[in-house]
């Protein structure tokens, strides 16, 4: 056997704990800490009359270190060691040991501040940074300084750099083990697994299989790849005598017992299991692994406020501790699914779980501890302003906390639930409304994974229809459900009755299936969704976001529903789970969360402006009905918005009118002082210019009524209107006596356009804008089109006129084309009148 040097430094943990009341043990997967360490401090004197509690990362290993430690005293569990796990307790009179997880201790903090009766609290594989630890810690650190500075704290961790912990703990000494491995020999792949990994990780376990001794643990990301590489597996010829067990958290007791247990003699066993063998727990007589190099992680994001399972590569620290399995009784062999290249660049570490974890537990539990502000607690990672800003939201919704943001009797009864808070939440009001069984077996259902599994095709996302099998299994009938998970069902099912037995729940209350909605609505308030109108399946969430059901599902074509598990991706989540819920169900349950809004908005359907009254839940209108009182000045205002979202181009300009906001815009370019009028200034400062006017019109249409014109000579006054006249004017008089209009479209250089015969003796180019700007002339043809341009007309009649006449002639022969210009009769005809 490998040698467990942790008995080596035991001494020295002794020496730590009792002088500092602290200290940070290191030592790697292999060394015993997790059933040593607990042992060896029992009968020390700090400890007489006290207990040690320690809490681990997961159910699996709480109950397998507390049997091991049992085995070793020559007990069961419940005596002198025991353990408390969600759902399970085994501990007696003379447990001095109790092995906790899944924030079983920070129950225990909350029913008893001050730990009376513990002497230490051993937080065991600290390095996977679970919520719950970190949390725990807070908590315990905060009671040792304040109620119990005899209460000792040590912390456990194979990877962990032990430096920032130990500072948290107020220096405490470090006590390392560099611990004693038998070699594993690492063997990587030549390139990366493209596609699925399921046929890539069954190729290797059969070349381990004919290769290496020893039994073989597989890690894959979840149960799904699990199932898939077992069928792979046991599609060809195994060995004899070789057995292939899963392993992962779900898994019924009695299947995780036999993956741990040692093998039968003459036989080998194939552990294909997700990251939960990963430390803390120790699968006898593995002598290989096969590393599929993912992992599944879960993600929260503050923005959709749901937390989703990714399918991720692992940590390079993960990638040790899951090879290191492969040298605890022999030399072994660790098989990589990846280059050796790649080894480099894995993350060294992962993140953890306060930075990126859904913080409504966490917030709640600070409640009821009385705590607000998480800078008052002493925190490795203190959490995220943003997603615990957000929890606190999520519990005041839920009647968690008072407006004061202090927890409020409701709470206080959430929080003595191990539920997440929305399930708490949605228990407690199923009892009040004699719904309780109902509740109970939805909290089963929702806090554990789907019970239909999703083959090619999702199955329906109806939850009465979960809610149906689980009523035919408990009353022993046949499931009709398709594609059910048996095992899971019944796991299902037994925790739908332990949440009875806890919450005094009497009878079956099987006639309420169709209220499951409702109880849903409670849990997820912020998904409570209104079928969108159009397409069947779309759904606007009271949260503001969008989701989606398949057209096919039976849920798709109903006016309400409550999800309860959506993807939290894209613009519209889609939904899997969901119950539907009724209208008068939300009001009346509802009502005090739902306001009243008068609104006098644009309707950009109709082109009109349309007041109304409407009763909101969050995004979701419930009601809604037409105001005939509202106020002239919003209906005003809210026409103008209407007006700048179609543009200024929607008001009924004329001809003239656009000439004239041209001219205008032409004097501004040359002088700043006048006003600007061109579009975008115009939709800037429309209720400076247009508001007085569309007082009593509520359509587009209305505007018809306007005389554009009008209104922009109203924003210069008389004397403006005067000098504009003069400065640009809108015609000139050219010398056939035609009023020719100037085109101001380019207010660098507005151009009058004339036949050339019409310019005739015209001596000098005309000037604009008090003389400053020329204007460009574009001399036509007979025919109307340019045949010269020009901002110098005098020096166009020296020297450019003979030879456009010379081409005018040939083409317009009966066309007046004098010798002098300068002295010939200006014509708007052919010729000039005889005279």
């Amino acid at each position: 056997m490998a040698e467990l040097p942790i008995e080596i430094v035991i001494p020295q943990l002794r020496s730590a704990l009792a002088e500092s009341g602290a200290a940070v043990l290191q030592a790697p997967p292999g060394a015993g800490k997790t059933t040593r360490a607990p042992l060896a401090l029992l009968n020390e004197p700090w400890l007489a009359g006290k207990k040690i509690v320690m809490l681990e990362p997961r159910r699996l290993a709480a109950r397998a270190a507390a049997r091991h430690m049992a085995r070793t005293l020559d007990q069961d569990v419940g005596g002198t060691v025991g353990y408390r796990v969600r759902m399970e307790t085994r501990v007696g009179p003379a447990t001095r040991i109790e092995v906790v997880t899944e924030g079983v201790l920070t129950r225990m903090l909350q029913g008893d501040p001050a730990l009376e009766g513990v002497g230490l609290v051993i937080f065991d594989e600290f390095h996977e940074r679970s919520l719950h630890a970190d949390l725990g810690l807070a908590l315990t650190l905060q009671s040792r300084s304040v109620l119990r500075d005899d209460l000792r704290v040590l912390v456990m961790s194979a990877t962990l750099d032990g430096a920032p912990v130990a500072a948290l703990l107020g220096d405490a000494p470090i006590v390392t083990s560099e611990g004693r491995m038998y070699p594993v020999e690492v063997r990587y792949l030549p390139a990366r697994v493209e596609g699925w990994i399921e046929p890539a990780v069954a190729r290797t376990v059969r070349q381990a299989l004919e290769s290496a001794e020893g039994d073989i643990l597989v890690f894959l990301p979840g149960a799904a790849e699990i199932h898939r590489t077992e069928e792979l597996l046991r599609a060809g010829d195994l060995p004899s005598g070789v057995r292939i067990l899963p392993l992962y958290g779900n898994l019924p007791q009695p299947a995780q017992d036999e993956a741990i247990a040692p093998s039968r003699p003459g036989s080998r066993k194939v552990v294909l299991s997700t990251s939960i063998a990963e430390t803390s727990l120790t699968i006898e007589g593995v002598r290989v692994v096969v590393d599929s190099g993912m992992m599944r992680v879960p993600r929260f994001s503050p923005r959709t406020g749901m937390t989703r399972l990714e399918t991720a590569t692992v940590t390079r620290a993960s990638s040790e501790q899951r090879c290191g399995r492969a040298g605890r009784v022999a030399p072994g062999v660790c098989y990589r699914l990846w280059p050796e290249h790649a080894q480099a660049a894995l993350v060294p570490h992962g993140t953890p779980e306060i930075l990126d974890a859904d913080l409504a537990p966490l917030a709640l539990e600070l409640a009821a501890w009385g705590v607000a502000d998480p800078a008052e607690l002493a925190w490795l990672d203190p959490p995220p302003a943003g997603a615990f800003s957000q929890a606190r939201e999520l519990l005041a919704e839920l009647g968690a906390l008072a407006p004061d943001g202090s927890i409020t009797p409701h709470g206080r009864r959430m929080a003595g639930l191990p539920l997440h808070p929305r399930l708490a939440h949605m228990a407690l009001r199923g009892m009040e409304l004699g719904l309780g069984g109902l509740a109970c077996d939805l909290a089963a259902l929702l806090s554990d994974r789907d019970v239909l599994r999703r083959g090619d095709q999702p199955p329906e996302s109806d939850l009465r229809l979960r809610l149906h099998a689980l009523r035919e299994l408990a009353s022993g009938g046949r499931v009709r459900a398709p594609n059910v998970d048996h095992g899971r069902l019944r796991r299902v099912l037994a925790e739908a009755r332990e949440w009875r037995r806890r919450l005094g729940v009497r009878g079956g209350e099987a006639d309420h299936v169709d209220a499951a909605g409702l109880l849903v609505a409670f849990a997820y308030p912020d998904r409570i969704g209104q079928r969108r109108p159009g397409k069947p399946g779309r759904f606007l969430l009271r949260n503001g976001r969008g989701a989606a059901l398949a057209g096919s599902d039976p849920l798709a074509q109903s006016p309400y529903i409550v999800a309860a598990e959506l993807d939290g991706q894209g613009r519209e989540s889609r939904v899997f789970l969901a119950a539907p819920v009724d209208q008068e169900d939300v009001e009346r349950h509802f009502a005090e969360q739902i306001r009243t809004v008068t609104e006098v908005a644009w309707d950009a359907g109709a082109r009109a402006v349309r007041p109304r009254r409407g009763s909101l839940l969050g995004s979701l209108v419930l009601r809604e009905s037409a105001v005939t009182d509202a106020d002239p000045g919003e209906i005003a205002a809210a026409l103008l918005e209407g007006i700048a979202s179609e543009g200024v181009g929607a008001l009924p300009w004329s001809k003239g009118a656009r000439q004239l906001q041209e001219r205008i815009g032409f004097l501004h370019r040359h002088d700043p002082t006048w006003p600007d009028v061109s579009d975008s200034a115009l939709a800037a400062t429309l209720g400076d210019w247009l508001g007085p006017f569309v007082y009593g019109m509520t359509r587009l249409d209305d505007l018809h009524r306007l005389d554009v014109s009008e209104i922009l000579l109203g924003m210069l006054g008389w004397e403006r209107r005067t000098a504009l006249e003069e400065q640009a004017p809108s015609h000139v008089t050219v010398p056939s006596g035609s009023n020719v209009p100037i085109d101001y479209s380019d207010p660098d250089a507005p151009v009058l356009a004339a036949r050339l015969q019409e310019l005739f003796g015209m001596t000098e180019t005309p000037r604009i804008a008090g003389g400053r700007v020329p204007l460009t002339i574009h001399l036509l043809s007979p025919a109307h089109r340019p045949v010269q341009v020009t901002r110098d007309l005098a020096s166009f009649w020296r020297t450019g006129y003979f030879d456009v006449r010379k081409d005018l002639k040939g083409r317009y022969p009966k066309h007046y084309w004098p010798d002098d210009p300068l002295q010939a009769q200006a014509t708007a005809r052919v010729r000039p009148r005889p005279g």
